[in-house]
C-alpha cells in the first residue's frame, strides 16, 4: 500500500493494543516467508475454485432434485427437462436479477412455508415420537450401534443443510443481521420441521426412502409443491451462479483471473454482475454434468465434498482474518477455530469416503481453475516486476521529449501502464515507432484497493513529470472492489476535471508558501494555473487518444522447460483467448493506438 492510500476516507487507524501487536507480528512473519505466502495463495484460490465449482454443481443437483417429482415419465425425461431448465436459467442471466429479483423472496418464503407445513403434517399424522432424536443421547447410541456406517452416513447428513449456504453467496447484497434473522427465524425451523416430518413418514413407509420428499406430500399439495420446488431450485441456482460471478469479478480485480467482461446489471445494486464468457462456460459444464450423471446420487457426492471443503477453508481463513485484521482476542479465535474445524473436518472425512463415486468432480474442477488462476497470477506479477525493474529515469524522459526529431502534436494521450510510480519501459517504443507525443500526456495506472468503494473525489492521484513545460503527468486511478470502470467519455471528463484541480492546487501551494499568500494568492500564480488548465482543456477538445502497450511475455532463454511451457504457451494462450486490455478498460477502438513489446521474465 502506498502512503497516499492510507489517506482514503475508508481507511481507519487502530489504537495500539496487544491484539494489534500480535496481528502485526503474524503479518510480518507471513510476509517474510515465501512458503507461507505460497501456501496462503494456494489455499485461497482452492477455496475460490471450490465456490466456482459449487456454482456448477448447485444448479445440477437442485434442478434434478426438483424435477424428480415427475419420475413417472422416466429418468431420461427428467434429465432432459432438467437440461432445458438449466439452459433457460443461464440464457436469462444477461438480463440480471434486478428485474425478477422482487419475486425471489415471496417464492422462497412460500417454499419454506410448504416444506414446514408438510413436515408438521407428517409429524403429527405418522409418528411424533421421532422428536426424541433431538436428545443428544440418541446421537451417541447411534454411533455406538452402527460404528463405521454411522460415520459414513454423515456424508448424507451434511446434504440436509447444503443449499442453505446459497444464502451467503450474495452476502454483499445484504447485511449480517438480515441473514441472521432469515436463517434463524425461517430457514432453520422450516428445515427441522421438514426433516422431522420425513423421518416420521419413513417410520411407516421405509420402502420409500429413495423419494421420501415427494412421496410424503399430501395428495392435494403435490403439484403446487412441485411447481414451487422447481422455482425454488432455480432461485437457489441463481444465488450460486451470482456468487460465482461475484467471486470471479473480485479475483479479476486482484490480478488472479484472466480478463473477462464484467457487466453490472442493476443500476441500484452494485454487487449484481454478469460475466458473459463465464456464464456460457458454466452452462456447458452444467449440461455435461447433468447428462453424464443423470441422478442426484453421484452429483450429491461431489456436491458434498465441494461444500464441506469450502466450509473448512473458510474456517481457516476467517480464523486468520480474526487474528490479523479484526484483532480478535486469542481465546475467541481458539474457540471458534477449535469447534468449527473439528466438526467440519469430521464431515469432510465422511464425504471424502465417496470420492470415487463422483466425489472427484469438484477436485477436478478446482485443479483446473487453480491452474489457470495460478499461472495467470504468477506471470501477471512477474510482468509487473519486469516493468518495475526497467522503468525509465526522469532525465531520460526529458531528453527523449526535447529531442528535435520528436514532435508534439495537438490533443491528449493516455498511456496505460500497471506501474504506479515511474515511466513504463514501453514508452520509448511508442516514440520510436511514432516519433510524436501529444501536447498533454498522462501515464494512467488502474489500481485496485482492498476496500469496497473509493470516493470519486479521492479516486485520481496525480503527480507531475518534471520539468513543468513537458505537460506530462502520472495518474493513479484507484478503484474499490465494488467500483466499476466508467465509460470512455465519462472517464475522460472525470480525469480532466481532477487534473485541472491538481494543477490549481499545485500552483497555489508551490507559488504561495505563506498563510497570507494562500488566503490571497498573487494574480500571476492564478494566471499561470488558469493558463495551464485551459491548455489541458484544449488538448482534450482536440481529441483523446488511448495508448496501450501490447507486451508479449516470454520466459528467459535460460529458463527451465516447465517455465517455458507455462509462460510461452499456457499464459499466452489465456491472454489471447480472453478479453483484451482495451475491452477490459472500456477503451473505444476508434481512439486506440497499440504498440507491441516483448518482456523476458
Amino acid at each position: 500500500m502506498q502512503a497516499e492510500d492510507a489517506e482514503l476516507s475508508n481507511y481507519a487507524l487502530d489504537t495500539v493494543t496487544i491484539e494489534r501487536k500480535r496481528a502485526q507480528y503474524i503479518k510480518s512473519k507471513m510476509e517474510n516467508s515465501q512458503i507461507a505466502k505460497i501456501m496462503l495463495f494456494l489455499v485461497t484460490i482452492l477455496g475460490t475454485s471450490m465456490v466456482i465449482g459449487d456454482g456448477i454443481l448447485t444448479p445440477c443437483i437442485s434442478v434434478l432434485s426438483a424435477v424428480s417429482g415427475i419420475k413417472s415419465l422416466g429418468q431420461d425425461a427428467v434429465t432432459w427437462i432438467s437440461v432445458v431448465i438449466l439452459i433457460f436459467l443461464f440464457v436469462v442471466q444477461k438480463f440480471g436479477t434486478d428485474k425478477v429479483g422482487a419475486s425471489f423472496a415471496p417464492i422462497i418464503f412460500i417454499w419454506f412455508t410448504f416444506i414446514a407445513a408438510i413436515g408438521l403434517y407428517d409429524l403429527i399424522k405418522y409418528d411424533i415420537t421421532v422428536l426424541r432424536a433431538f436428545n443428544p443421547f440418541y446421537i451417541i447410541t447411534y454411533f455406538i450401534r452402527n460404528g463405521k456406517q454411522a460415520w459414513i452416513s454423515l456424508g448424507g447428513v451434511i446434504m440436509c443443510i447444503t443449499g442453505t449456504e446459497a444464502m451467503f453467496a450474495d452476502l454483499g447484497h445484504f447485511n449480517v443481521r438480515a441473514i441472521q434473522i432469515s436463517f434463524s427465524g425461517i430457514v432453520f425451523p422450516a428445515l427441522l420441521a421438514a426433516y422431522s416430518g420425513q423421518a416420521s413418514y419413513l417410520t411407516k413407509h421405509p420402502e420409500n426412502v429413495e423419494n421420501t420428499f415427494y412421496d410424503s406430500i399430501p395428495g392435494p399439495l403435490y403439484w403446487p409443491t412441485f411447481v414451487v420446488a422447481v422455482l425454488a431450485a432455480i432461485i437457489a441456482s441463481q444465488a450460486m451462479i451470482s456468487g460465482g460471478f461475484s467471486i470471479i469479478a473480485q479475483s479479476l480485480s486482484l490480478g488472479c483471473f484472466p480478463r473477462v467482461k464484467v457487466v453490472h446489471t442493476s443500476p441500484k445494486h452494485e454487487g449484481q454482475v454478469y460475466i458473459p464468457e463465464i456464464n456460457y462456460l458454466l452452462m456447458i459444464a452444467c449440461v455435461l454434468v447433468t447428462v453424464s450423471f443423470k441422478t442426484t446420487e453421484h452429483i450429491g457426492n461431489a456436491y458434498g465434498i465441494a461444500v464441506v471443503a469450502v466450509m473448512v477453508i473458510t474456517t481457516c481463513l476467517v480464523s486468520l482474518i480474526m487474528l490479523t485484521e479484526w484483532k480478535t482476542k486469542l481465546r475467541w479465535v481458539a474457540g471458534f477455530f477449535g469447534v468449527f474445524f473439528v466438526v467440519e473436518s469430521i464431515y469432510l472425512s465422511s464425504v471424502l469416503y465417496k470420492f470415487a463415486q463422483g466425489g472427484y468432480l469438484p477436485l477436478a474442477f478446482s485443479v483446473f481453475l487453480m491452474t489457470i488462476m495460478g499461472i495467470w497470477h504468477y506471470v501477471h506479477k512477474q510482468r509487473y516486476v519486469y516493468e518495475l525493474n526497467n522503468k525509465l529515469p526522469a532525465d531520460y524522459v526529458k531528453e527523449l521529449v526535447v529531442n528535435s526529431n520528436v514532435n508534439r502534436v495537438p490533443g491528449m494521450g493516455l498511456l496505460y501502464s500497471e506501474l504506479v510510480q515511474g515511466i513504463p519501459p514501453i514508452f520509448p517504443h511508442f516514440v520510436a515507432n511514432i516519433p510524436s507525443i501529444h501536447s498533454v500526456l498522462v501515464f494512467v495506472s488502474i489500481k485496485s484497493i482492498p476496500i469496497s468503494k473509493v470516493l470519486l473525489e479521492e479516486r485520481f492521484l496525480f503527480r507531475r513529470v518534471e520539468p513543468r513545460d513537458l505537460n506530462m503527468y502520472r495518474c493513479v486511478v484507484r478503484y474499490g472492489y465494488r467500483d466499476q470502470i466508467e465509460e470512455a467519455e465519462e472517464f475522460q471528463r472525470q480525469l480532466v476535471e481532477n487534473l485541472k484541480e491538481f494543477i490549481r492546487n499545485e500552483l497555489l501551494i508551490n507559488g504561495a508558501p505563506t498563510a497570507e499568500q494562500m488566503a490571497d494568492p498573487a494574480p500571476e500564480i492564478l494566471a499561470g494555473a488558469e493558463e495551464e488548465m485551459q491548455f489541458v482543456q484544449r488538448a482534450r477538445e482536440n481529441g483523446v487518444v488511448y495508448l496501450l502497450g501490447e507486451a508479449d511475455v516470454v520466459a528467459e532463454p535460460n529458463s527451465s522447460l516447465f517455465k517455458k511451457i507455462l509462460v510461452n504457451y499456457v499464459y499466452n494462450f489465456l491472454r489471447k483467448n480472453f478479453r483484451q486490455g482495451e475491452k477490459f478498460l472500456a477503451i473505444p477502438q476508434s481512439k486506440l493506438l497499440r504498440v507491441g513489446m516483448t518482456y523476458e521474465i
